[in-house]
């Protein structure tokens, strides 16, 4: 059951949220990266680690194109946030990252954080939305296709660690 938050405003993102979206990063995806799942079955221990990895790429995102992004803001705090990158030439919008409070969770932050998304995708001419999740990130194999994403392929990520010669 969804429950609505009283007061929930989506706004865009502005430089001040990176701090607030740097620790719903790490939150939101312990358990569900590609680079947390590296760390793990390479055995890297070493620096930068996943939540690095993971937090530098989002910050890429922020940076390359803010007004692409949203946030979800209850009072004063911010809750929720999603990354967005339109792709005009191809007319496909993709949706990189979203993270929710986990406190927050299943309230209906991050359905309204995608269709914030998709409304953005709409009035910027794109044509499809994309959206990605691991196998092990069973609630968004549940919402994405609750708005209508169909999945259409699964995609095996392989690593190699470089350091060492694994064949030997």
């Amino acid at each position: 059951m969804k429950l609505s938050v009283d007061g929930l405003n989506v706004r865009g993102y502005e430089h001040g949220d990176a701090q607030r979206i740097l620790e719903l990063t790490l939150e939101g995806f312990d358990g569900v990266s590609i680079d947390q799942n590296a760390d793990r079955l390479l055995g890297i221990d070493s620096s930068p680690d996943w939540q690095t990895r993971k937090w530098l790429a989002v910050q890429r995102e922020l940076e390359d194109a803010p007004a692409d992004h949203f946030v979800a803001v209850l009072g004063s705090d911010v809750v929720g946030y999603i990354t967005t990158r339109p792709v005009r030439e191809t007319g496909v919008g993709h949706i990189p990252n979203m993270a929710v409070d986990a406190r927050l969770r299943r309230r209906g932050i991050g359905s309204t954080l995608i269709a914030r998304a998709l409304e953005h995708f709409r009035a910027n001419g794109m044509r499809v939305a994309k959206i990605e999740t691991l196998v092990q990130n069973k609630q968004g194999q549940t919402l994405y296709p609750s708005f209508g994403f169909t999945e259409i392929a699964r995609q095996i990520h392989y690593m190699q660690r470089l350091d060492h010669d694994e064949r030997s």
